[in-house]
């Protein structure tokens, strides 16, 4: 594959399982050109054990930027941040933003969902009475108020909803309610968030068998003039390449002919 680039890295700092080094190091074993770590911001309304508290963040960056120069002549990295549509710390001097939505406002409560399967299902028999629908139409209207945070540069995993969703436990994502309320919200973002990720990380966490989104959002992001990065949500480094062939051919089976990454001067447009 050319332009190899990975920009949704999760490292110790955060839920990784590695060491930022040991990531850059496979990077480079299995042909990167390019790599960028994107812990996750700060939330002060979530009790998550592995989140960067506002002190560790300052440790990651300062990491970060060290493992630059020392392996600048071998692979280039870059700084991020995935950052959470309720988080309010700073986002200045990072290369990147890619934004998500984790958690919902649940009447005035701040509540996560991305959790497992039994921990997904009391979520929505708890906060929507058992109503996938209504939970996923909530989610999507979450992610198209993303821009309201600030600039991102890539939505991230744009139909995260269905991650414990495979065989259709919750929601039925071919129906017509459904699709609409995730056209609605690629059609929000049109022109305010200029990219999103192909993210195979639930691939490789053994949740789904195809990448977010599904090929019905790939096309509308196609239609509507958005460019795609291809990531694997990395949490651990022997999948930081997961299924990123198949990523590349599903783009190209949508309408696209290109893929975007990051460079020392900004985003790139490249051929696929």
């Amino acid at each position: 594959m050319k332009n190899k680039q990975n920009l949704h890295i999760h490292s110790t700092y955060a839920d990784g399982k590695d060491q930022p080094e040991a990531m850059i190091q496979t990077a480079m074993e299995r042909g990167f050109d390019s790599i960028g770590f994107s812990e996750h911001s700060y939330m002060e309304f979530s009790d998550y054990p592995h989140q960067m508290t506002v002190a560790k963040m300052a440790d990651y960056v300062r990491e970060i930027r060290a493992l630059q120069s020392k392996y600048a002549d071998q692979i280039e990295i870059f700084c991020g941040l995935e950052y959470e549509m309720y988080s309010t710390v700073p986002t200045e001097g990072m290369d990147y933003l890619i934004g998500s939505v984790h958690y919902l406002d649940v009447r005035g409560q701040i509540v996560g969902f991305d959790r497992g399967l039994p921990e997904t299902l009391a979520y929505i028999d708890k906060h929507f009475g058992g109503d996938g629908m209504a939970f996923s139409k909530q989610y999507f209207e979450t992610v198209a108020r993303l821009p309201e945070k600030g600039k991102f540069d890539i939505i991230g995993h744009f139909d995260l909803n269905t991650k414990n969703n495979q065989r259709g436990r919750f929601v039925d994502t071919a129906s017509k309610e459904y699709l609409q309320a995730g056209f609605e919200a690629i059609h929000a973002l049109k022109g305010r968030i200029p990219l999103f990720e192909v993210n195979t990380g639930a691939i490789s966490r053994g949740y789904r068998t195809d990448p977010y989104p599904q090929m019905d959002f790939l096309r509308e992001f196609c239609d509507c003039g958005f460019g795609a990065v291809i990531t694997s949500d990395c949490h651990d480094r022997n999948f930081i390449d997961c299924f990123f062939e198949e990523a590349e051919a599903m783009l190209r089976a949508a309408g696209f002919r290109s893929k975007w990454i990051l460079t020392g001067n900004g985003f790139k447009e490249v051929g696929i």
